[in-house]
């Protein structure tokens, strides 16, 4: 308000933005009036015609009615320029780019790439609405204007629903395309989102048209993640096989992304037939040889001699969330909210081919309703509080898994619990959470601490069932100081 005090007169040819300007300053006025008359008056009501004020501004902008101002914009893409008749008082409400723009000219010619230009028109109608449809294609350009303009909400905007749409379906995939924009203009929320996104549906993004366009950056980001959710160590390597046969990169950089390769998780057998038939491994055996040859005698040896002599708290000897059946089991449970389950499975002792034949039994227990301690009933000797009243929406979901067997094999051998819920997203069934624990702990905490599953609508819930893979990862450790 104090800038509209000591503003200049409104020439007469400006008539047209500063009415739109003014109906909405009144617009607001208005509404704030009447939630202060409500507030007092029981029989009062309020008559809201906002939709007709937006329906008149977008047709300042579509007949240019009033206009003080021309946007021409132009693209490499074509010779014509697009011609907008604006209102600067509404450009610059919205954006401080325009207003220093339109301070001392009326007649503005912008250059932006083809991509922009083709959404500018977009753009402009959400200056004077406030609203604005976004497709996937469309997120990136949408985002760049913002920026460029400096219209934070709109740029806000975007980026959120770019983090909401990662799961959507695309015919090209658009989550690697957002994650590298995201690095181009430091948004770091928008880049961990992408990343953990790729990490926990990586097997869904190897099998895509996306997967050649991921930057040799991201590559070495995802390799070094033991959170990675796909079938097995040698899918990820036939993966980034593909990678380096289409992208062929320069060798130093061909042996960083094969070493990151967890080679003891893959099985002596398929390492026989990767040497064997795998060009990529043939062309730079000589940066890899150590790590096969180190992982041929992880497979040959008892763990517990191996760590004598190498150190296997380390990344490579530690398995990433393999949904191969040897390394858990999926446990879908109907109508979840309804009482306690259990089941139990069997698991491979550890990766090592030593430990093959050994197996190891889980139990697991889910209660949809479990009260923490300080909520659980107490019971008194006074007749007046007997019982304190508990609301069974206090409880929350719990989920326990514990080996159902000791064994002196466990030596030299823990074991991290992971716990992945499945949900569906725009149609598509994808990780959304992953609850990881250790040995020493028998419980995922905060294990869907937030999900409401008495809702059949619940999205944790895919036809009123809760998908969960659970995924034991037998973690050694060295017993004996490694000798040097």
């Amino acid at each position: 308000m104090a800038r509209l005090a000591g503003a200049r007169p409104v020439p007469a040819r400006r008539w047209g933005c500063a009415a739109a300007f003014l109906l909405l300053l009144l617009l607001l006025t208005v509404q704030a009036a009447q939630k202060a008359d409500l507030s007092g008056d029981t029989a009062a009501t309020t008559i809201n015609h906002s939709l007709t004020l937006l329906q008149r501004l977008q047709e300042l902008l579509q007949n240019g009615n009033g206009s003080d101002s021309v946007l021409r914009v132009r693209s490499a893409a074509s010779d014509e320029a697009k011609v907008f008749h604006t209102h600067q008082l509404l450009l610059s409400l919205q954006s401080e780019v325009f207003e220093s723009l339109l301070r001392n000219q009326s007649v503005v010619t912008l250059h932006e790439p083809p991509e922009t230009a083709a959404l500018f028109d977009k753009f402009i109608r959400y200056l004077y609405c406030g609203g604005v449809s976004v497709l996937l294609h469309q997120a990136i350009p949408l985002h760049q204007l913002a920026s460029k303009y400096r219209v934070w909400g709109l740029q806000r905007g975007v980026a959120e629903y770019m983090r909401s749409h990662l799961a959507s379906e695309s015919s090209q995939g658009h989550v690697v395309g957002w994650y590298h924009y995201a690095v181009r203009v430091g948004d770091a929320a928008l880049q961990e989102s992408c990343l953990q996104f790729l990490a926990w549906n990586l097997s869904a993004v190897l099998g895509s048209a996306e997967w050649g366009s991921v930057s040799v950056e991201l590559l070495l980001l995802l390799l070094e993640r033991s959170d990675l959710v796909l079938h097995s160590e040698l899918e990820l390597y036939t993966a980034v096989e593909g990678w380096l046969s289409r992208r062929q990169p320069e060798a130093p950089v061909a042996e960083r992304v094969l070493r990151a390769i967890r080679y003891p998780m893959i099985a002596p057998s398929q390492l026989f037939r990767l040497q064997a038939q795998s060009a990529v491994l043939a062309r730079h055996r000589a940066a890899v040889q150590d790590l096969l040859f180190q992982a041929f005698q992880f497979h040959a040896a008892s763990p517990l001699h191996f760590a004598k002599y190498f150190d296997v708290n380390c990344s490579m000897f530690l398995p990433r969330n393999y949904l191969a059946p040897s390394w858990g089991s999926q446990w879908v449970i109907t109508n979840p909210a309804r009482d306690d389950r259990s089941t139990s499975f069997q698991t491979q002792l550890g990766p090592s081919s030593h430990d093959a034949g050994k197996r190891v039994t889980w139990n697991v227990l889910f209660s949809p309703r479990w009260l923490p301690v300080s909520l659980r009933p107490v019971y008194s000797d006074s007749v007046s509080s007997a019982i304190q009243p508990v609301r069974i929406e206090d409880g929350r979901p719990r989920l326990v898994i514990t080996p159902a067997m000791s064994s002196p094999d466990f030596a030299g051998v823990s074991f991290q619990k992971t716990v992945l819920v499945g949900v569906r997203q725009q149609g598509r069934v994808l990780v959304k959470h992953a609850y990881s624990f250790h040995q020493s702990s028998d419980e995922a905490p905060d294990f869907l601490a937030h999900a409401d599953l008495q809702k059949r609508t619940s999205e944790y819930l895919i036809d009123n069932s809760l998908h969960l893979h659970i995924i034991i990862k037998p973690v050694y450790h060295s017993l004996i100081k490694v000798k040097k």
